[in-house]
Protein backbone atom coordinates (compact mmCIF):
# COMPACT_ATOMS: atom_id res chain seq x y z
CA UNK A 1 0.00 0.00 0.00
CA UNK A 2 0.95 3.62 -0.71
CA UNK A 3 0.06 6.39 1.33
CA UNK A 4 1.04 10.32 0.05
CA UNK A 5 1.23 13.89 1.60
CA UNK A 6 1.87 16.54 -0.15
CA UNK A 7 3.37 19.91 1.23
CA UNK A 8 4.28 23.25 -0.35
CA UNK A 9 6.82 25.92 0.31
CA UNK A 10 8.35 29.14 -1.69
CA UNK A 11 11.80 29.64 -2.49
CA UNK A 12 13.99 31.19 -4.46
CA UNK A 13 17.10 30.02 -6.43
CA UNK A 14 19.61 30.69 -9.00
CA UNK A 15 20.89 27.87 -11.65
CA UNK A 16 24.37 28.30 -12.38
CA UNK A 17 27.56 26.73 -12.28
CA UNK A 18 30.04 29.25 -10.72
CA UNK A 19 32.68 26.99 -12.16
CA UNK A 20 31.36 28.15 -15.94
CA UNK A 21 31.44 31.48 -17.61
CA UNK A 22 28.32 33.60 -17.47
CA UNK A 23 27.33 33.01 -21.63
CA UNK A 24 27.58 28.62 -20.62
CA UNK A 25 25.72 29.40 -17.76
CA UNK A 26 22.46 30.98 -20.06
CA UNK A 27 23.42 28.63 -22.41
CA UNK A 28 22.69 25.61 -20.09
CA UNK A 29 20.13 27.03 -17.63
CA UNK A 30 18.48 30.02 -19.62
CA UNK A 31 16.53 32.80 -17.27
CA UNK A 32 16.93 30.63 -14.56
CA UNK A 33 20.74 31.57 -14.30
CA UNK A 34 19.98 35.46 -13.65
CA UNK A 35 21.89 36.27 -10.90
CA UNK A 36 19.51 38.07 -8.63
CA UNK A 37 17.81 34.49 -8.57
CA UNK A 38 13.47 34.04 -9.13
CA UNK A 39 10.97 31.94 -7.22
CA UNK A 40 8.78 29.30 -7.07
CA UNK A 41 6.05 27.79 -5.53
CA UNK A 42 7.20 24.03 -5.02
CA UNK A 43 4.83 21.09 -4.18
CA UNK A 44 6.36 18.21 -2.78
CA UNK A 45 4.33 14.69 -2.66
CA UNK A 46 6.61 12.16 0.17
CA UNK A 47 5.17 8.35 -0.82
CA UNK A 48 5.04 5.76 1.81
CA UNK A 49 4.97 2.11 1.17
CA UNK A 50 3.84 -0.41 3.91
CA UNK A 51 1.15 -2.46 5.29
CA UNK A 52 -1.50 -1.11 7.55
CA UNK A 53 -0.56 -1.37 11.35
CA UNK A 54 -3.04 -3.94 12.46
CA UNK A 55 -4.43 -2.27 15.70
CA UNK A 56 -4.00 1.81 14.03
CA UNK A 57 -4.85 0.75 10.84
CA UNK A 58 -2.41 3.16 9.59
CA UNK A 59 0.68 2.92 7.28
CA UNK A 60 2.06 5.80 9.58
CA UNK A 61 0.80 8.05 11.97
CA UNK A 62 -0.21 10.92 9.66
CA UNK A 63 0.32 14.06 12.22
CA UNK A 64 4.10 11.85 12.50
CA UNK A 65 4.22 12.29 9.12
CA UNK A 66 3.30 15.97 9.06
CA UNK A 67 5.56 16.82 11.54
CA UNK A 68 8.72 15.26 9.93
CA UNK A 69 7.87 17.36 6.63
CA UNK A 70 7.78 20.60 8.61
CA UNK A 71 10.51 20.21 10.35
CA UNK A 72 12.95 18.65 7.44
CA UNK A 73 11.91 20.61 4.89
CA UNK A 74 9.03 23.45 5.12
CA UNK A 75 10.62 25.47 7.99
CA UNK A 76 13.83 24.63 6.05
CA UNK A 77 13.11 26.13 2.67
CA UNK A 78 10.10 28.35 2.92
CA UNK A 79 10.57 31.73 1.65
CA UNK A 80 14.74 31.28 1.67
CA UNK A 81 17.33 32.00 -1.29
CA UNK A 82 18.34 28.33 -1.33
CA UNK A 83 21.98 29.24 -2.84
CA UNK A 84 22.64 31.77 0.26
CA UNK A 85 20.47 30.18 2.87
CA UNK A 86 19.70 26.08 2.69
CA UNK A 87 23.02 23.63 2.57
CA UNK A 88 24.52 22.03 0.62
CA UNK A 89 22.54 24.64 -1.95
CA UNK A 90 25.14 27.23 -1.39
CA UNK A 91 27.71 24.15 -3.30
CA UNK A 92 24.90 22.32 -4.90
CA UNK A 93 22.86 23.52 -8.20
CA UNK A 94 19.46 23.60 -6.45
CA UNK A 95 17.83 22.22 -9.61
CA UNK A 96 14.46 20.51 -9.10
CA UNK A 97 16.47 16.98 -9.18
CA UNK A 98 18.94 18.43 -6.51
CA UNK A 99 16.00 19.58 -4.14
CA UNK A 100 14.36 16.31 -4.61
CA UNK A 101 17.71 14.13 -3.43
CA UNK A 102 17.94 16.55 -0.62
CA UNK A 103 14.71 16.32 0.39
CA UNK A 104 14.86 12.54 0.39
CA UNK A 105 18.19 12.74 2.38
CA UNK A 106 16.63 15.16 4.87
CA UNK A 107 13.54 12.14 5.66
CA UNK A 108 14.61 9.29 4.71
CA UNK A 109 16.06 8.44 8.39
CA UNK A 110 13.14 9.17 9.85
CA UNK A 111 10.45 7.34 7.43
CA UNK A 112 12.68 4.25 6.94
CA UNK A 113 10.84 2.29 9.78
CA UNK A 114 8.52 -0.76 10.10
CA UNK A 115 5.53 -0.66 9.06
CA UNK A 116 6.69 2.52 7.08
CA UNK A 117 8.99 2.92 3.98
CA UNK A 118 10.22 6.03 2.21
CA UNK A 119 8.78 5.20 -1.68
CA UNK A 120 9.32 8.24 -3.10
CA UNK A 121 9.52 11.96 -3.44
CA UNK A 122 7.70 14.33 -6.04
CA UNK A 123 8.84 17.72 -6.45
CA UNK A 124 7.08 20.29 -8.47
CA UNK A 125 8.80 23.20 -9.35
CA UNK A 126 5.81 24.37 -11.25
CA UNK A 127 2.58 22.73 -12.26
CA UNK A 128 4.23 21.75 -15.66
CA UNK A 129 7.04 20.64 -14.19
CA UNK A 130 8.50 18.22 -11.50
CA UNK A 131 10.88 15.31 -10.51
CA UNK A 132 10.28 11.63 -9.00
CA UNK A 133 13.43 10.35 -6.70
CA UNK A 134 13.32 6.72 -5.58
CA UNK A 135 16.48 6.83 -3.52
CA UNK A 136 19.30 5.16 -4.44
CA UNK A 137 17.57 1.81 -4.40
CA UNK A 138 16.37 2.25 -8.65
Amino acid sequence: MFITRRIEFSASHVCANPALPDEENRRLFGDAANPYGHGHNYVVEVTLEGDPDPVSGMVLDLKELKAILNAQVVDSFDHRFLNKEVPPFDRTIPTVENIAIEIWNRIEPSLSRPPAKLHSVRVYETPNLYVDYFGDAR
